[in-house]
């Protein structure tokens, strides 16, 4: 199941309405207030390495990608 649409698997189940009952009974995620799957990042969506310092809110893949069109130096 992915992180960012649980519904996908809603299509494979198709119109059988117990299953889909039993399917959001114990699968649909719960509303999270802490905690890792709470914080996402805003250009690829990953939840793991996440860096929210500053008001960033993006994985540290994204920031070595886009670090110097953030403002940040690299210093050697």
């Amino acid at each position: 199941m992915t992180t960012s649409d649980y519904k996908k698997t809603l299509t494979q189940i198709g119109n059988k309405p117990a299953k889909v009952a039993r399917f959001n009974k114990y699968n649909v995620p719960k509303n999270r207030k802490h905690g890792e799957s709470t914080k996402k990042c805003r250009t690829c969506g990953r939840t793991g390495s996440h860096i929210s310092k500053y008001g960033i809110n993006i994985c540290r893949h994204c920031f070595r990608d886009n670090a110097l069109n953030l403002g940040f130096k690299k210093y050697s």
